[in-house]
């Protein structure tokens, strides 16, 4: 089979070269490779402007990531011997860390297979297919998956947003095997049920994971508020963990049926009660009952998708960020997130010190965190590390 060949401008390698695995459409030599004579999710040879070779990669003609790298090996084509391999690398590294099968198996670039994500629950997976290129290869990775990991049933959640930027439709389906309306997964001693076929993302937040755990010596005795709970990971593991009572805030109402469910299976059913509001409306009418809280959890979802959005994410973060404050008691724990790559941690820093000092109070930082270790990042593609916690010891002005 001859592979069509992406030629790159001259002095555009440089970046690949250090590592990155994308390629934008304005890199592209479009007099010698004029991008609209390849189709979406093509396998293509990468060479620069001398035409000396590169790396495999699959192309979309019609996205800004024009191009994304899948091997620097000549004699390995992506198929799914390769995907088989990198799934093998990608187990090494979780089967060190996790005495249990629930974690993210596949991240994407930081596991060298760009747009495919695959989350593990016990015997199923979730998988989430992103780009045209992994779309063609969907065959593929199903049956690379069953080869190395043998799951009982494989959950193809294709109905994420950015799948359109891509030219792709969005759908659910069961792939292979059988998929149970709920699932069961570990988190340390915790034991959750989550839907893989209606939750949010791929069903679970394994990136908190790590930052779950870290806030367990905090809680205990204290009176803690969740915000954007979704199915109760912080607020079960709190209480738990030996908090005295905890409020769990959602706009989804099936999302906190499904926190009051994990409450129950972990014993802990009469100390988490659910409140159905958006969290800036609930901060208001518990800061007006005078509700007040040892520690508030804000794990929201991503406010700025996109650059142009920096702007506006920010005031979100913020007003999020004081509301939740004005409800932390004087000697107070503030643990915030932000999940949104164009925040970086310096300008989130900044954004929680003018959220505490419009309040009239002053911050200790005393841990932070990011995504766990099923979560790597690639230290050459920065957009790999996204999230950041911050556990902030809030007090009256000093």
């Amino acid at each position: 089979m001859e592979i069509p060949v992406l030629f790159l401008k001259k002095n555009h390698e440089r970046r690949l070269r250090a590592g990155h695995l994308w390629v934008y459409s304005n890199e592209v030599d479009t007099q010698r490779s004029p991008l609209k004579d390849f189709q979406p999710g093509e396998q293509v040879a990468l060479m620069n402007h001398e035409e000396k070779w590169l790396a495999w990669a699959y192309v979309n003609p019609n996205s800004l990531i024009c191009a994304r790298i899948v091997s620097r090996q000549q004699d390995h084509l992506l198929d799914q011997s390769l995907i088989v391999h990198r799934i093998k690398v990608a187990l090494g590294l979780r089967d060190r860390i996790y005495k249990q099968p629930y974690y993210r198996l596949l991240f994407a670039e930081s596991d060298g297979i760009p747009g495919l994500v695959v989350d593990r629950f016990g015997k199923y997976l979730s998988v989430q297919i992103s780009t045209a290129g992994m779309e063609a290869q969907k065959d593929a990775i199903i049956g690379a998956l069953n080869k190395v990991v043998h799951p009982s049933g494989i959950l193809l959640r294709n109905d994420v947003a950015v799948r359109e930027q891509e030219g792709l439709e969005r759908y659910v389906e069961v792939a292979s095997g059988k998929i149970p309306e709920q699932v069961r997964l570990l988190e340390d001693d915790c034991d959750f049920e989550t839907s893989l076929f209606e939750g949010q993302k791929t069903g679970w937040f394994y990136d908190q994971a790590a930052n779950r755990r870290r806030l367990l010596p905090w809680v205990e005795g204290k009176r803690v508020l969740d915000l954007f709970s979704y199915a109760g990971a912080w607020g079960v593991r709190a209480a738990k963990a030996g908090a005295s009572s905890v409020t769990c805030v959602d706009s989804s109402e099936n999302a906190l049926e499904l926190a009051s469910r994990n409450a129950a299976l972990n014993g802990v059913a009469d100390m988490l009660d659910t409140l159905h509001r958006d969290s800036l409306t609930a901060l208001k009418e518990l800061k007006h009952a005078g509700e007040r809280f040892d520690i508030v959890l804000v794990d929201p979802p991503a406010f700025i998708k996109r650059r142009k959005d920096l702007k506006e994410g920010t005031l979100a973060y913020r007003r999020v960020n004081e509301a939740a404050i004005s409800v932390l008691r004087k000697d107070g724990l503030l643990v915030s997130s932000s999940c949104s790559y164009h925040m970086d941690e310096p300008h989130f820093l900044q954004t929680l010190q003018q959220a505490s000092r419009h309040r009239d109070r002053s911050m200790q930082l005393v841990e932070r965190g990011q995504q766990g270790p099923d979560h790597p990042v690639h230290p050459g593609i920065e957009e790999t590390a996204y999230l950041k916690t911050f556990y902030l010891r809030v007090l009256p002005s000093f």
